[in-house]
């Protein structure tokens, strides 16, 4: 199924009951629909976005309901909650549309406001058809609408040589610590019978970053997620026990699954290796030990993520950074263990999903370019590594730093039994700058992650 997704900007103007003065009006909103809209039918979206008020209001966390049913019920609903000043107020008004006047009425908003209730004044919102038609038309979206339970099931067909992997990092709001959850079948290419292991590591601020490693266990192949040696990772649920670590913890998915490799690798394994997170960002509540603190988590940001390939690259480096107001950067750059291949630079696989839009818009972008041109590139090394690429209109740089001390290195064995070795850090820095081309390059957006960001380089 699909989804609808689009942007709108109203400017106005507000009186507060018990004021003399008109205060100027103007939001920016992103509504999203669980069906694709059809205007002869109702529609219900919901709401987010920003909500300024001179003098009053600057709330860029806004949300609310949008009611579109132009021909059904004649009118383009608007209920929004913010906060202005410390108090709580709720805009409702809608468009009433006409035949007689389309334009008018379609572009018009009067609307009262109201707090606790009752009323605390009332305005005008009009949508600029000179200015705002162009971006409103472009912003349609149609995604599709994905269970993020429907990428927990084992991937594994019972053919060796394969391997697979479940992964959830989270950084503690609180105390800014990190968490690492790292879940693996592997399946021998001499048809052995298929092992689980995995590990949790506990990356604080300041101290010693701590690990522990469960199994090998037998696979018992789970319908869901990953279940083996007392540790299970299925949709919702992360619970498990090893050495004197121990964790029961309930995810909450906060987007569409996100697929830093193209799609179709995921449906079809022809690559080497493929990489999606289910959802993009999630929240985890619930307790993690490591035997010395437990962490009580409530609302810990962070994202589970999904592997499955014949093993991990000659050298790599991946990037999960959460970057705020539903914003969020993953990077894999690697060379693949392929005789040819590994002769290539690292690939840049990078997926920007940025105020409500991915960029680039196809996974094979930043890896292939465009006939070959316009390729991203990355440095990878220790402690510094980076990724710069540009499309037509867009270009990014992105520093990741993982510290010494803040990073943990653990050995991985593929299928063939070849050992890699990857250099995790769930508390690295990071920067990331986003430019726009307007004549000139200027800045788009900026965001910069101090030990929070989620980071590793890995090679043979």
């Amino acid at each position: 199924m699909r989804g609808t997704t689009f942007t709108e900007t109203m400017l106005g103007t507000v009186r507060l009951d018990g004021e003399d003065r008109v205060r100027r009006i103007r939001l920016d909103l992103r509504a999203e629909a669980d069906e694709v809209l059809r205007p002869h039918r109702t529609t219900l979206a919901r709401l987010a976005g920003r909500v300024r008020m001179s003098g009053l209001a600057d709330d860029p966390d806004a949300t609310g309901e949008l009611e579109i049913s132009p021909l059904a019920r004649r009118r383009i609903r608007y209920r929004l909650t913010c906060t202005a000043d410390g108090r709580s107020f709720t805009l409702d008004g809608w468009k009433s549309v006409t035949p007689r006047h389309p334009v008018k009425s379609m572009t018009v908003l009067p609307f009262t406001l109201y707090e606790d209730g009752a009323r605390a004044g009332q305005g005008t919102l009009r949508f600029s058809v000179a200015t705002g038609l162009a971006p409103f038309l472009l912003s349609f979206r149609f995604p599709r609408r994905e269970d993020p339970a429907e990428y927990a099931a084992p991937r594994w067909d019972g053919a060796p040589g394969r391997t697979e992997v479940w992964y959830t990092t989270l950084t503690d709001p609180e105390t800014r610590t990190g968490i690492w959850l790292h879940h693996e079948l592997v399946a021998p290419t001499d048809g052995s019978a298929p092992q689980a292991h995995g590990w949790a590591a506990v990356f604080p601020q300041e101290g010693e970053v701590r690990h522990v490693r469960f199994g090998p266990a037998p696979w018992n192949d789970p319908a869901q997620g990953f279940s083996a040696a007392g540790v299970d990772a299925t949709p919702g649920r992360l619970t498990g026990s090893a050495g004197d670590f121990d964790w029961d913890l309930t995810e909450q998915p906060l987007s569409e699954p996100l697929f830093t490799f193209p799609r179709w690798s995921w449906r079809r394994p022809l690559l080497p290796a493929a990489h999606m997170l289910p959802a993009a960002r999630a929240t985890y509540d619930g307790t993690f030990s490591d035997g010395k603190n437990t962490l009580t988590l409530r609302a810990a940001p962070g994202a589970s993520a999904r592997i499955h390939g014949h093993g991990n690259a000659h050298r790599w480096a991946w990037l999960h950074a959460d970057l705020g107001d539903s914003d969020v950067l993953e990077v894999i750059a690697a060379v693949s263990t392929r005789p040819v291949l590994r002769r290539l630079p690292p690939l840049v696989f990078l997926r920007l999903r940025h105020r409500g839009r991915t960029w680039p818009r196809r996974a094979e972008r930043s890896a292939v370019g465009l006939l070959g041109i316009g390729r991203f590139r990355a440095r990878i090394g220790l402690p510094v590594w980076t990724v710069t690429g540009r499309t037509l209109l867009r270009r990014i740089r992105v520093e990741v730093t993982q510290p010494g001390e803040r990073t943990l290195a653990l050995d991985y064995r593929d299928p063939d039994g070849a050992e890699a070795v990857c250099r995790n850090s769930e508390s690295a820095d990071a920067t990331v700058l986003l430019e726009r081309w307007w004549g000139r390059w200027r800045s788009e957006a900026s965001w910069t992650l101090q030990g929070t960001a989620h980071a590793e380089v890995g090679d043979r």
